[in-house]
Parts: C-alpha cells; sequence; structure tokens
C-alpha cells in the first residue's frame, strides 16, 4: 500500500503539469501543430525519436525536419518524389542522420500505404501487450532493406532498453483524458497497459520517492516503476509521468 500523502502529492504535481501551458517547451509540441491523425502520428514520431538531449534543440530539430516536410508530413510520407526526398538532404540530429531519415521515410511510405494509422504498427492484433507490442515494432519497422547503424534509433526491451522514447510516444497516442495534451486516440490498448517513460531523471525522483529501487536504469526499471505507479491509479499510471518527470527537470527535486 503506498502513502496516502504520496498519491496526494504526486496528483498535485499531475494537475499542475497536465496541462496545454506547459506544451510549448516539451517535444509534443510538434505533433500539437496538426489536427489531421496521420500528421499527428508522424510529426509525434519523429518528435519521440528526436527526444535525446536538449528539449530545445529536440523541438528545434523536429520543427527543421517538418519545414523540409513542406509542413505536410503526411502528403509527403505518401507522395514524395525524388527531387522532394532532395530536402531532407544532409538532416542530422546528433547521431541521426540522412541516411536514417531517408529509411524512416521509406519505412513510413510502405506502412501508410496498407494502413491508415502507424497505431497497426505496435499492435497489429487484439490483446498485444505493451511489452510485445514494442517488439514487433522493432522488427516489422526493420524488415525493408536497410543500414545496420539504423537500427540504434529504435530501441526494444529485447535489448533491455527502457524504451523511453517509444514510450512516451505511446502515452501521447494511447491516453486521453481531455486535458489537452495527449492525444489518445489510438484504442488498441488502454492507458492502464502502459509503461512509465523512465530515464535517468525519472529514476532519481522514483528512488527519492521510494517507488523504484533497481539500480540499473533499463525495461525492468521501467516496468517496476509502472507496477508501483499502479499501486496509485490501476487504470492510468503513466500520468504520473508528468509528476516525475517534471520533479526532476524542472524543479530539481
Amino acid at each position: 500500500m503506498m502513502p496516502v500523502y504520496l498519491k496526494e502529492f504526486l496528483e498535485k504535481k499531475v494537475r499542475e503539469y497536465n496541462r496545454p501551458a506547459f506544451i510549448k517547451n516539451d517535444p509534443i509540441a510538434i505533433p500539437h501543430l496538426f489536427t489531421k491523425k496521420q500528421d499527428i502520428e508522424i510529426a509525434g514520431f519523429f518528435a519521440a525519436v528526436f527526444a535525446w538531449g536538449n528539449r530545445a534543440t529536440i523541438i528545434n530539430k523536429s520543427k527543421e525536419l517538418i519545414q523540409r516536410m513542406d509542413n505536410s508530413p503526411y502528403e509527403f510520407t505518401k507522395d514524395h518524389s525524388p527531387k522532394d526526398l532532395k530536402k531532407l538532404k544532409a538532416f542530422k540530429h546528433r547521431t541521426f542522420h540522412e541516411d536514417d531519415l531517408y529509411y524512416f521515410i521509406e519505412f513510413l511510405h510502405q506502412h501508410y500505404l496498407k494502413h491508415d494509422s502507424l497505431e497497426f504498427a505496435f499492435f497489429p492484433i487484439p490483446d498485444l501487450d505493451t511489452e510485445h507490442g514494442l517488439t514487433h515494432f522493432k522488427k516489422y519497422f526493420f524488415s525493408l532493406e536497410h543500414l545496420k547503424r539504423t537500427e540504434k534509433h529504435i530501441s526494444s526491451p529485447l535489448q533491455k532498453s527502457t524504451c523511453k522514447r517509444l514510450n512516451m510516444f505511446l502515452r501521447w497516442m494511447v491516453r486521453n483524458d481531455n486535458k489537452g495534451v495527449d492525444f489518445g486516440f489510438w484504442k488498441k490498448i488502454s492507458p492502464s497497459q502502459l509503461i512509465c517513460p523512465i530515464d535517468v531523471h525519472v529514476a532519481r525522483v522514483s528512488k527519492k520517492l521510494g517507488l523504484l529501487k533497481r539500480k540499473q536504469v533499463d525495461w525492468l526499471a521501467a516496468i517496476e516503476l509502472t507496477d508501483a505507479l499502479k499501486k496509485l491509479d490501476k487504470h492510468d499510471p503513466v500520468k504520473y509521468d508528468f509528476a516525475l518527470f517534471n520533479l526532476g527537470v524542472i524543479e530539481k527535486f
């Protein structure tokens, strides 16, 4: 049983940060530039993949990519010509290079020829949990011919990775609490099945609060933290990501 004061404290922090006012300084600002589902998915996916390091840089590089895609990521992905692809030349964000981007665009192009949502790429069959969904996604994502180096940009529980960026993307797509932050239009899994995104900031705060004991910040730590958060809210444990991340990054808790 979690202490009542801990739940009250985290609920207060969720209310404080789960508001549109905080969107502009978070990578979720990128998919919020759009209203069409596929544009939101593609813009959100790239923003999540780019989400390591300085948040201002993540947002700026995501905006740069969207601009190179003529501010229409779905249309660009679906209908681009070889001439259009030249607009992406020399794009780089940290270790994500031009060749990686070309592969991502090709995968998305092939996927959207067959499906109207990226949700199917993660959850192609009913009752697939998040862990198996993430494992399936990496295998499916790299089913086309590709450079081996590109694989490092998509994580998997099989590698014992926290899958922080993909879990964050799933939070955006699955959670729907009508607060104006997460989109919540994916329905093949429920918010209760999500895994909390965890990085060094979230891990540090979680350990201070007694929510996490594992020393390694890996997939098992993400599971341990999520299980602890389910004791606070079994229906929507990942909402506490708002509290834990911002306590670590903004408040230096």
